[in-house]
Order: structure tokens, then C-alpha cells, then sequence
């Protein structure tokens, strides 16, 4: 069923059933939030019993006076929280929440595999210490990263500047990060028909 609403087309709509599953059962969806706003939003949501996830990496900032540890989000601008349609009224009235990421005006739902895919590469981020660089996504092979930290993450190779980079994204919101991956380390992801 998710999989059908993230690839409605223009003036289809879902059937009675489907829609009735939405209003009562909980998913994740991106929540997109006013510029640095994230940190809030997500104590917002926790505070209201809704389950939340904000992809942050911690970075050190350097001032003219002082040097801190910063966590900064992965993806600007999103806070990804778990509830059913029926809250949806209550998520829009948090402060910092300006919507909730829709398709065909209907709020679309991120798929648990895509949010663990997400999950399992900050986790080998953090232990690797890199930081990868945003990008759009883009079309490419599918690929799943055998071994070392960021083993079992599946993301699409793409070329840059001559190097090949694996790149990590949620299609929803249409954004994804890059990073370098030795291509002894993949091998290609068979797409599910």
C-alpha cells in the first residue's frame, strides 16, 4: 500500500479502503520545518508522544573565540516523524512546522526500509567520521555496499569529477548525500519488480 501512494498519478485517487488505513495507522513522514528549526521541531513532536528521527552528524565549529562540537542535521529542514493521519492537524501546529511533505496533496508516506537505509549510513558515518556532500538525486545503478562501516546501505553510484561515489537519499523529499565508496565494495542492487 505504500508503495501505491508514492506513485500516484495526476487525478487518481485511493480507494476507500486505502484511505480510511491512512487516517488510522502510523508512518513516517517528512516533516518540513522553518529554517533551523529541526532541533525544536523534533522536541516538539517527542513531547507530544510522536515518535521522531533527525539524521544528524556532529561537526566542529570554530568561532572567533572558542571551538564546539555542533550536531547538524543531514537533511536541512526535515524532521521525520512517525503518526497516523488523524494527527495530521496536530503535527502541522507545532512552531517551526511549516508542512508535512505531500504528493498530489496527499501527505506521502517514507517507506521503513528507506528510513533504516537512512539509519544504517549515519551510524557508519559516525564511525568513520566522514561527512558527505548533499546532492540531488539523481538516476544511476542501484548498488548495496558489502563490507566495511557502511555495509548493508543501498544507495545509486554516480560520477563525479572522474570519481565514482555511492549516493544515499530519501526519494520523498527528493535529496541525497554522497559519499566515496571503494566499487570492490559493491555490487549491484537487483530492483524488486
Amino acid at each position: 500500500m505504500v508503495g501505491r501512494i508514492m506513485t500516484l498519478s495526476f487525478g487518481e485517487s485511493l480507494p476507500e479502503g486505502e484511505q480510511e488505513a491512512l487516517q488510522s495507522s502510523p508512518r513516517w513522514y517528512a516533516c518540513y520545518t522553518r529554517a533551523r528549526h529541526e532541533k525544536r521541531v523534533d522536541e516538539q513532536l517527542v513531547g507530544r508522544g510522536m515518535e521522531t528521527y533527525l539524521p544528524a552528524l556532529a561537526r566542529e565549529r570554530q568561532w572567533s573565540d572558542r571551538r564546539k562540537v555542533v550536531e547538524f542535521p543531514l537533511f536541512p529542514g526535515y524532521v521525520f516523524a512517525r503518526f497516523s493521519l488523524s494527527a495530521l492537524h496536530e503535527v502541522l501546529s507545532v512552531p517551526g512546522v511549516a508542512t508535512v511533505i505531500r504528493h498530489n496533496g496527499v501527505p506521502s508516506p517514507i517507506m521503513d526500509e528507506e528510513l533504516e537505509n537512512v539509519r544504517r549510513f549515519v551510524a557508519a558515518l559516525r564511525e568513520t567520521g566522514q561527512f558527505p556532500e548533499p546532492r540531488p538525486l539523481q538516476p544511476g545503478q542501484p548498488v548495496r555496499v558489502l563490507h566495511g562501516p557502511f555495509q548493508g546501505v543501498e544507495g545509486v553510484v554516480v560520477e563525479r569529477r572522474g570519481r565514482r561515489r555511492v549516493l544515499i537519499g530519501l526519494k520523498t523529499i527528493g535529496q541525497g548525500m554522497e559519499i566515496d565508496i571503494d566499487g570492490r565494495n559493491l555490487e549491484p542492487k537487483r530492483l524488486s519488480a
